[in-house]
């Protein structure tokens, strides 16, 4: 009989494991998706006023 629960156990956490991998997937494709909009928006704006963009950091005499 402690063999049959232990199996159910061990059945119940690898399904248990099973769930909580596929939210932390989908979370993660949420994650990328949001990185890359991102991404488009630094490339949007580097490709419009990049020279802008590069002169806030260059130093200047004493800096």
């Amino acid at each position: 009989m402690p063999q049959e629960q232990q199996r159910k156990t061990q059945h119940t956490h690898a399904e248990d494991v099973n769930l909580q991998s596929t939210k932390h997937q989908s979370s993660n494709e949420s994650h990328i998706d949001d990185l890359d909009s991102i991404l488009d928006d630094i490339e949007t704006s580097l490709s419009e006023n990049a020279e802008e963009y590069v002169d806030r950091f260059v130093q200047k005499g004493g800096e």
